[in-house]
């Protein structure tokens, strides 16, 4: 397939997904939040928009949120992407001024290497203006040593990720290695590091290295993956978990996509659950 029909092919099963599919909305997620705090789990909520979603909407999705959440789950994140509201500090105000009244702490995805430098200027700026803000730090990407160094003392909550957009003067290395240097590096600081991997080998080492620091981590899993081996390697470590549970029209279209994209998906899941 080439990829000028693969990607009109992705587009219309996004959109045929999302035509057919309820969305889980802000009430779900604040319910899901809710059920997993009281499993000792924190959430972190991302709102995905419809492939189209313009910045009222978005807006909207996140005030209901605020809203049902009322600050009575703590520790949870709003995750957002700064792309779709264009980078503005007044619509990033719109979100964040409920989000934090709410109890939650803003944290933006990652998105392109392109966009680093703006979504990093942003990051700093919200931890300046609130107190506390978060990120994600893609392992692959040679710019994310500098970027940990630039936060290390920030109120800042860092992910870290592998990534999943190459840099495009060449990735860190590999991709294991490059997790783990980037742990080191981030390792010794007060804020919060939440490794994000389903690897549970690779998540265990990473924690280590954090926990022996002293520094404050967490073991971040993405609801539908496999995550009970890594589930198990935190609990065995002392370390809590974050679910990163996505909500909003855009998730099963996403989610579509990534199944076309990772046809091993299933069988890893159904491996990792029943192996």
């Amino acid at each position: 397939m080439s990829a000028g029909i693969g990607t009109r092919v992705r587009v219309a099963l996004s959109r045929a997904v999302e035509a057919v599919a309820p969305a889980p909305d802000a009430e779900a997620a604040a319910r899901a939040a809710h059920a997993l705090h009281k499993h000792g789990t924190a959430a972190t909520l991302s709102y995905f928009p419809a492939w189209d979603g313009e910045p009222p909407a978005i807006l909207a999705a996140c005030e209901a949120l605020s809203r049902a959440l009322a600050g009575a789950v703590p520790g949870t994140c709003l995750a957002i992407k700064a792309s779709p509201l264009h980078f503005d500090k007044g619509l990033l105000r719109a979100v964040a001024g409920p989000a934090f009244a709410a109890g939650m702490t803003v944290v933006f995805d990652a998105l392109t290497h392109a966009q680093a430098g703006q979504t990093l200027d942003l990051v700093t700026w919200l931890a300046a203006e609130y107190g506390a803000s978060g990120t994600a730090l893609p392992a692959r990407w040679r710019r994310s040593r500098g970027d940990a160094d630039r936060l290390r003392d920030a109120p800042v909550r860092v992910r870290l990720v592998k990534g999943e957009w190459a840099d495009p003067g060449g990735d860190a290395g590999d991709s294991a290695t490059a997790f783990l240097d980037l742990a080191h590096s981030l390792a010794g600081r007060a804020a919060p590091v939440g490794v994000a991997t389903h690897d549970p080998a690779l998540a265990r080492a990473a924690l280590e290295i954090l926990k022996t620091s002293g520094t404050p981590c967490e073991l971040e899993q993405l609801r539908g993956l496999p995550m009970r081996r890594g589930a198990r390697a935190a609990a065995e470590l002392g370390v809590p978990m974050r679910l990163y549970w996505p909500f909003g029209p855009g998730w099963w279209p996403y989610a579509a996509e990534k199944l076309i994209e990772r046809p091993y998906l299933p069988k890893w899941w159904l491996a990792d659950r029943f192996g």
